[in-house]
């Protein structure tokens, strides 16, 4: 049996608290949050205790997710790494790539796994996409949010982009990027708020893509042109269809997925990965790469407005 925690449970950690008092073979043990109320609730609700101090939950879990402001990431991973915890961060991985790599360094070191919460890499969406890749050359991403209120303590880069910058790099894998040009806004906050990004790769590939979390409706989709045919992923709707030709026509063919809750398939190839010592598809290292990314795309738009 797996003891876990969840530290911080706020919008999406409580949905860590639902799933893995959910799964077979792990005990959800015990959360944290700063807020003492909301703490409790989450506790009663699942069963398990309730702390406002992080550390105090360690001695308790053998692995945790963290889903706290990308802020805390760090401070809050090192410690958990020093305990000898295995531990899921949510996306992303840390505010900065010298973190990330301080983590990754230091979990190598204990022998401990560090999962990043890349969320659409479960989507099943995404691993029924890989097999119908044929040489891309361009890719458009579209991912559009209302304003919700949450994230704003980094850039829509960080916050919302970060999920197809992850995508597109792993489509382009082993594929190194040669430039990345980027525009963007500030509008209701103090951080970037919408951002389109020009990633160039060494073969020729480029993708476009697009953020929005001050938009009027939400979307979610990834379109992929490549030699024979071009693909549209639709990620709400777990949706993938292909274009092609055939003869004069342009005609569709609809790709069946098997729709599953992508935090459950995440949450549960976590606990596989602590149990196998196997390490994780979404590691650290990945995370940080999306990362490097984000923050690159988010400097040249800061850049663009000193001009």
């Amino acid at each position: 049996m797996l003891n876990v925690g969840v530290i911080g449970v706020g919008y999406l950690g409580q949905h860590h608290a639902r799933i893995y008092a959910e799964l077979d073979d792990v005990r959800m043990v015990a959360v944290a949050d700063t807020d003492k109320v909301r703490a409790g609730e989450i506790a009663k609700k699942y069963g398990c205790e309730a702390f406002t101090d992080y550390r105090e939950l360690l001695d308790e879990v053998d692995a945790v997710s963290v889903v706290t402001p990308t802020t805390f990431h760090y401070d809050i991973a090192m410690d958990c790494i020093r305990a000898g915890k295995d531990i899921l961060i949510e996306k992303p991985i840390t505010a900065t790539t010298e973190e990330a790599d301080r983590l990754i360094t230091a979990s190598e070191a204990a022998g401990t796994l560090i999962q990043v919460g890349h969320l659409e890499q479960f989507n099943p969406v995404v691993p029924a996409l890989y097999p119908l890749l044929n040489s891309p050359g361009f890719i458009e991403a579209e991912r559009l949010s209302p304003f919700q209120g949450r994230g704003i303590d980094v850039d829509i880069t960080l916050d919302l982009m970060i999920h197809d910058i992850d995508v597109v790099l792993s489509i382009m894998d082993g594929n190194p990027l040669s430039d990345i040009k980027a525009a963007g806004a500030k509008v209701l906050t103090d951080t970037i708020d919408v951002a389109k990004v020009w990633l160039e790769f060494a073969d020729g590939a480029s993708a476009l893509l697009a953020a929005s979390r001050v938009a009027s409706d939400k979307s979610r989709k990834l379109t992929i042109y490549q030699e024979d045919s071009y693909l549209v992923m639709d990620y709400q709707r777990m949706e993938i269809t292909k274009f092609f030709r055939h003869g004069d026509r342009i005609v569709s063919h609809a790709i069946q997925v098997d729709r599953k809750e992508p935090l459950k398939e995440e949450l549960k190839d976590f606990v596989k990965c602590v149990g196998s010592r196997n390490r994780p598809a979404v590691c650290a290292i990945k995370g940080r790469n999306a990362l490097r990314v984000a923050l690159q795309a988010g400097a040249k738009i800061k850049q663009g407005w000193q001009k």
